[in-house]
């Protein structure tokens, strides 16, 4: 239990570090490819919100989701790849070698949807090559580049704002 406190610490550290590096991130007008980061232990509609973006024309097999778990159940197997705070070391780097193709994957939108501040999820955002990146308003405005206002189980509105702001910028 104390180490996991001291790794933490640690995380949270390299994730400060990390958020004083500055990325231009650039939106381009057509968004083909997401990559969608959900904490499960306060969401559990996934499957709910792909329809949603789905809905909104992006194809399914461009959409890739990474989801993320307190703990992780040896023997249940999960719907997508699911990782934990094991599957990060003590300098925010990633054990597992989807959470890195993931984070080195040039989505050209990331959806960072969580809103409790987790230092194992903003440290999955931050190393994240996207183009551009959307979360919550609940979050550290370091790591995104828009915010919206929303609570976490209203998915819906969530990405009908997001759509109706990218249509905006077109």
């Amino acid at each position: 239990m104390f180490l996991n406190y001291i790794k933490e610490f640690f995380v949270k550290k390299s994730l400060k570090n990390n958020l004083h590096i500055l990325k231009n991130e650039v939106f381009t007008s057509n968004v083909q490819t997401i990559g969608l980061l959900i904490d499960e232990n306060q969401f559990r509609h996934s499957t709910e919100l792909v329809k949603e973006l789905v809905l909104q024309g992006i194809a399914f097999e461009n959409i890739k989701i990474v989801a993320y778990r307190s703990k992780l159940e040896k023997e249940k197997t999960y719907s997508h790849l699911t990782f934990c705070k094991k599957n990060v070391n003590w300098k925010g780097d990633f054990t597992e070698d989807f959470l890195n193709e993931f984070a080195k994957t040039e989505f050209d939108l990331l959806i960072s949807y969580y809103e409790i501040e987790t230092p194992i999820l903003m440290m999955v955002t931050s190393k994240s090559n996207a183009k551009f990146k959307v979360g919550f308003s609940s979050v550290d405005i370091r790591l995104n580049r828009w915010m919206i206002d929303t609570e976490i189980g209203n998915y819906k509105l969530f990405v009908s704002e997001l759509f109706k702001y990218l249509k905006s910028i077109k």
